[in-house]
């Protein structure tokens, strides 16, 4: 996708193919899966953008184009996108979505509702059974993920409702929280109902005695225009309607996070069974995957590296030649260095949508602040006796910063650079969560389906590139700084 200076839904043409989304849990990876292979059983082109972060990131793309469809449960349709309690019954649900230019299809068949859980022995241990019950055990420490600690229906209303005393609440990603609660570094964490770990792992499900948790039946949300570019997906993805129960789902799951089955296979598996349907097309292999994300990564920092240097010398030498505006300059770069790399991410979504664009632009951010305080810093620290001999001569501003300052701060330049590009190869990986792609890609699905050789296979290349593209801009400076201003042996 092409930025543009408008917002992102005036600069998108139609996509010519079937962007389905999902979030960054396993069931909605195989969820969406099963969409996009429906899709492309119609005869559509599709393309499944997976692990998206969470719910909000999905909810944009979807009002903006990015993305056609994606699944999701009707208690966080309530609670979290429409937030509101009115919506009602599910065709008050639908005709809600429908004033924004979105359909809601019928039930896939399961609910998948929140939940308390704990280890099953330490559940008969303390003799605990239901939410209520943990009123009575302060000290349990629990761990939570971001999503549930702040969405209306979670952990606020939860404590609220059952007037839970716990302070000791610690902020987990979902699949990080299974294995501290494996190590017994919490004591209960919040489940899906149709999480594969709750019967692996011989978890107990705290009863909700009160009530608190909405239903969340599994549905997908798709644009209206959807039916109008691909009429035959729409029918095709009603097929999906009432397919799935809750055991299915569960062990639909389990092949995945606990077989290590790709989701890929797990749909395709299930559509053949289920719905006599054969998915086209083979699974990537690790050779090919590996290169494709080092290929993303790479086109990544290029494009918001090269944008960076180019915007940033200029500003660095107008920092150098104007004090106040310099100050100016730093300031403003800096407070942009200080903002998570992960909400600046989400920030530029409403602007440039999901994908390649808001990820170059938030790397391009981040490379601002090294390279435009070098330049800054090495135009300075010329000596003045040197200014004054290029004047002498003669020398316009331009010719005197081209010929002498500019070459006279290129060490300083070019370390800034250099510093910019290592980072910019690290922050790159988050990419992933909008849709970017690149090395994080693996990581992400490495955490999530604990799986050590995904995590290797996105960190190693990640650190090699880095070494790479240090070593790199190390041999340019040989070319572009003058000898003689080159520092260490063998300059």
């Amino acid at each position: 996708m092409i930025a543009c200076i408008l917002p992102a839904p005036a600069c998108r043409p139609a996509p010519a193919e079937v962007h389905v989304g999902s979030k960054k849990f396993t069931e909605s990876v195989i969820l969406g899966e099963m969409a996009a292979q429906v899709a492309r059983s119609s005869g559509a082109s599709a393309i499944h953008h997976a692990q998206l972060g969470g719910t909000q990131v999905l909810w944009r793309g979807l009002l903006s184009g990015d993305i056609d469809v994606y699944p999701e449960y009707t208690g966080t349709i309530r609670e979290e996108i429409l937030r509101t309690a009115d919506a009602g019954d599910d065709d008050r649900l639908r005709a809600a979505l429908a004033a924004q230019g979105i359909v809601m299809t019928g039930s896939l068949g399961f609910e998948n509702t929140y939940a308390l859980g704990m280890r099953e022995t330490a559940s008969r241990r303390l003799g605990l059974r239901s939410i209520s019950d943990l009123r009575s055990r302060p000290e349990l420490r629990l761990g939570f993920s971001e999503e549930f600690l702040h969405r209306p229906d979670g952990w606020p209303a939860l404590k609220a409702r059952y007037g839970l005393p716990q302070a000791d609440v610690r902020p987990l990603d979902h699949d990080i929280a299974y294995r501290a609660l494996a190590n017994g570094v919490i004591d209960v964490m919040d489940l899906y109902s149709t999480d594969a770990e709750i019967d692996h792992d011989r978890l107990e499900v705290l009863a909700d005695d009160l009530g608190q948790f909405p239903p969340y039946r599994a549905v997908l949300l798709h644009r209206a225009d959807l039916a109008q570019r691909f009429p035959s997906v729409i029918a095709a993805l009603k097929r999906l309607e009432g397919a799935i129960d809750e055991p299915q789902m569960r062990r639909l799951n389990a092949r995945a996070k606990i077989e290590r089955v790709p989701e890929r296979q797990v749909a395709a598996g299930f559509l053949k069974s289920r719905l006599g349907m054969e998915a086209p097309g083979a699974a990537e292999g690790r050779g090919r995957r590996i290169v494709r994300a080092v290929g993303e990564h790479l086109a990544l920092v290029a494009m918001s590296l090269s944008a960076a240097i180019v915007v940033a010398i200029p500003l660095g030498v107008a920092a150098a030649r104007r004090r106040r505006l310099g100050a100016g300059v730093l300031a403003a770069t800096g407070v942009v260095q200080t903002i998570p790399s992960l909400a600046l991410l989400v920030f530029m979504i409403p602007l440039l949508g999901i994908g390649t664009a808001p990820a170059v632009a938030t790397l391009f951010l981040y490379s601002l602040l090294p390279i435009v305080r070098n330049t800054a810093t090495g135009l300075a620290g010329i000596p003045a006796p040197i200014l004054e001999s290029a004047d002498v001569l003669g020398l316009s501003w331009w010719a005197r910063l081209r010929k002498v300052e500019l070459p006279l701060a290129s060490p300083s330049i070019m370390a800034g650079i250099q510093t910019s590009a290592v980072i910019n190869v690290g922050t790159a990986t988050l990419g992933a969560l909008i849709g970017a792609g690149g090395l994080g890609q693996p990581i992400l699905t490495g955490i999530r389906l604990d799986d050590r050789g995904l995590i290797l296979e996105g960190a190693v290349p990640a650190a090699v590139l880095a070494l790479l593209v240090q070593g790199a801009f190390t041999l340019l400076g040989k070319v572009v700084v003058p000898r003689g201003l080159r520092l260490g042996p063998g300059a």
